[in-house]
């Protein structure tokens, strides 16, 4: 086994999540032996390293510089420089900007080795109640609404355990849009604070949750886990949806009412049933 840590070596050093315990013996003794730190928020990691008495110089990395510090990084590493790379919370890369300078690192031949640590979303899923055998994570959703529907409206048929990251003002909304393309009796957690001391896991359905946060201002930073969509029936396939929707234009039923019933039953969002909903009515016409 080779001695921690390596001359020229990019280290993704996972940090805690909240409790300043989760940081493991072997991130601290790598942040303590590196060249360099490279930290999204050098006052943020700052307060983590004075902690546990590391003195190891930092260099800021984040989202507005990263186009300029990438090259700096790669002229480092390529003189033999060890850096750790770390995030303001959890695993570097895990929705933050560190995904550049690894994949960067990777392109150019330099050694990529992960010092593992806590993940919220991993931390969420594990006490969450729903089902881990299989899930996806979806990170934050995007900020303005049309956008977000259309997002969720791709995972609608989705079955596996689903898994985002929140801000606190944005979450009303974001719960209203999971009603809106989910259905309101969509099982959800919401993990707050997670590890902190405050750490709250609330759990029911995505109308319950609705109404539980009309009642109180969301706090804190929250991880959504909400269950997939069961799979009930099969799929229609495209000729059998066209045939469906046909029968229930015909009875009067509009083209959005139609392409939402029926969008449960096929692998396609509701924005694409819609569609196969107007092609239906202007060849009719």
């Amino acid at each position: 086994m080779q001695t921690d840590p390596q001359p020229g070596t990019l280290y993704v050093v996972g940090t805690p999540i909240g409790n300043l315990e989760d940081i493991t013996f072997r991130a601290v003794r790598i942040l303590q032996t590196v060249d360099l730190i490279a930290a999204e928020d050098t006052r943020h990691t700052g307060k983590l390293l004075q902690h546990f008495q590391v003195k190891t110089p930092q260099l800021s990395y984040h989202e507005h510089n990263r186009n300029s510090r990438i090259p700096e990084i790669l002229e480092h590493l390529s003189n033999d420089k060890a850096i750790a790379l770390v995030s303001d919370a959890g695993m570097p890369g895990i929705s933050d900007p560190g995904y550049e300078l690894i994949k960067a690192c990777i392109d150019a031949g330099i050694n990529v080795v992960p010092i593992p640590g806590a993940s919220a979303a991993i931390t969420a899923l594990s006490a969450a109640g729903l089902p881990t055998d299989k899930f996806t994570f979806e990170g934050f959703l995007p900020p303005k609404t049309q956008q977000r529907r259309e997002h969720l409206e791709t995972l609608q048929t989705e079955s596996r355990t689903l898994i985002f990251y929140e801000s606190p003002h944005r979450l009303p909304e974001t719960l209203q849009d999971l009603a809106e393309v989910f259905g309101s009796d969509r099982q959800i957690v919401l993990a707050r604070e997670l590890t902190k001391l405050y750490e709250e896991f609330w759990r029911g359905t995505i109308a319950s949750a609705i109404a539980h946060y009309q009642q109180r201002e969301p706090q804190g930073e929250y991880t959504l886990v909400v269950a997939g969509t069961p799979i009930t029936q099969p799929l229609l396939t495209e000729v059998e949806l066209k045939a469906e929707l046909q029968q229930l234009i015909s009875q009067g039923i509009s083209r959005s009412q139609a392409s939402r019933q029926l969008a449960k039953f096929t692998s396609l969002s509701r924005r694409q049933v819609y569609q196969l909903a107007l092609s239906i009515i202007v060849s009719a016409e």
